[in-house]
């Protein structure tokens, strides 16, 4: 489980975060939905040490972030960010790779191998492998950025807006392969969205942040409501339910 208890965060005197409580149970797919600036990416950061906590704790099962050391909460959550800030002259096949460096540091042997070409292949990215990042499409490059992260081998996987730069058919196919790994792979999965409609399908549990509080939680058909989309996103965009989900139209 990860538990965030009283988690406030400021940049140059204003607030980013809130006081903010919040339980990420093992298992299944949470989203991260709200407007711009509502602390998402803030918070995802701080659970996975890309930015320093200011106030409050936040545990990962028995690790305490900020206490423990980085190799042992590598070996425990993966994350990928939002902007990849990663040497475009890399291949395909050895940004993946990286991800399996908490494990081999720097050493990697025939099990490393293994699961890189198992994740390379489950990633559709076999035919890229040997291709150079600034010989991909930006998309392409989104799916290889979650390949690392996935590689890592990790039973959390924080993603922060994967589907960047991925058009309609890739943005499913990757929310259908986290959802698998959810599902069949047991992995928990929490990730930050703008389309609250791809939350809506594929998330188990919504956690909407506004102005650095957590606004609503709860599985998709509790929390999407007309007061939602007014209060929160204000927007009086009508919502329609499509079998058990329900669905924004635009």
């Amino acid at each position: 489980m990860i538990t965030i208890r009283g988690v406030s965060y400021e940049i140059q005197g204003q607030p980013i975060l809130r006081d903010i409580d919040l339980d990420l149970p093992r298992g299944g797919v949470t989203a991260l939905i709200g407007p711009n600036g509502a602390g998402k990416s803030t918070l995802l950061s701080l659970i996975a040490r890309l930015k320093k906590l200011q106030s409050g704790r936040i545990g990962v099962d028995d690790l305490e972030v900020g206490k423990c050391s980085d190799r042992d909460l590598a070996k425990v959550l993966a994350i990928m960010p939002q902007s990849g800030h990663v040497s475009a002259r890399l291949r395909v096949g050895e940004l993946v790779e990286m991800g399996r460096y908490p494990w081999h540091q720097g050493r990697p042997g025939a099990h490393d191998r293994e699961i890189v070409a198992e994740t390379l292949t489950r990633f559709s990215l076999d035919a890229l492998r040997d291709r150079f990042l600034d010989e991909i499409s930006g998309g392409q490059r989104q799916r290889a950025l979650a390949a690392m992260a996935y590689a890592q081998g990790t039973d959390y996987l924080l993603l922060d807006e994967p589907l960047n730069n991925l058009d309609i058919a890739a943005a499913r196919h990757l929310m259908r392969l986290l959802r698998d790994m959810a599902t069949g792979g047991g992995k928990t999965i929490v990730i930050v969205l703008h389309d609250i409609n791809f939350a809506a399908a594929f998330a188990d549990r919504i956690v909407v942040m506004h102005e650095g509080r957590i606004a609503a939680d709860g599985a998709p058909e509790t929390i999407i409501t007309q007061d939602l989309l007014t209060g929160v996103f204000g927007t009086d965009a009508e919502i329609l339910t499509l079998g058990a989900r329900p669905v924004v139209m635009v």
